[in-house]
């Protein structure tokens, strides 16, 4: 059976199968998800679908929250035809499997190509997290010997709107929330690194810096 909404209407299928299923309206919750973020991630790998996604996932099956994630990815993958379903397979230490259908992504943007949608969400006062799994090297702006990396060096010589690097269209995104609205938000970096929200918080007030130096 493939993996979709039209396949998830089948609950006996999967509850017959072991699946622990949402519990809530996600309908109703990707809607109100489109409407009114409240968290975006960006790195929408397989460490996000089996941690923060589930996370999310308890939290609306609990009924403490009514949104879900918005996950932000660098391109769209044509086999992408899953309705933003993922499904968690956890081998626990006595040998029991634990299978779960999660279903807290509302909605899939990406880096290159959805622009627009991106600012829109990021300009949306809702907005309360933005939260990243994007491997160390996505935070880098400097090579090994100090300079600027030749992306990062193109970046800050054109305009924020024409950034390609994650934290060059970051900060070009946080300065369009700050111009909109001014609205608070919390910057979590969720990556296995040592000083990981360091590590963000470098790389944004650099971009910002250097975007603001006299001459750029």
């Amino acid at each position: 059976m493939f993996l979709n909404n039209e396949a998830l209407n089948n609950k006996a299928f999967w509850e017959e199968h072991g699946y622990r299923l949402p519990k809530y309206d996600r309908d109703a919750m990707v809607a109100k998800t489109v409407e009114n973020p409240t968290w975006l991630h960006f790195g929408a790998g397989n460490i996000f679908k089996a941690f923060q996604a589930d996370a999310c996932q308890r939290l609306l099956d609990a009924g403490l929250c009514e949104t879900g994630i918005i996950a932000a990815e660098r391109r769209e993958k044509k086999s992408e035809v899953n309705d933003n379903l993922t499904v968690k397979v956890t081998l626990k230490a006595d040998g029991a499997v634990e299978k779960a259908v999660v279903g807290s992504i509302a909605e899939k943007v990406y880096l290159y190509g959805n622009e627009a949608r991106l600012r829109e969400i990021f300009e949306n006062p809702s907005l309360q997290m933005v939260s990243f799994t994007i491997t160390e090297k996505g935070y880098a702006l400097y090579d090994a010997k100090g300079e600027y990396l030749p992306d990062v060096a193109a970046d800050l010589a054109g305009s924020p709107e024409t950034a390609k690097t994650y934290m060059g269209k970051l900060t070009a995104l946080l300065c369009a929330r700050y111009r909109k609205n001014k609205a608070p938000l919390a910057m979590v970096s969720m990556d296995n690194c040592s000083h990981n929200g360091d590590k963000l918080k470098a790389s944004t007030r650099g971009c910002a810096s250097a975007s603001a130096s006299p001459g750029r």
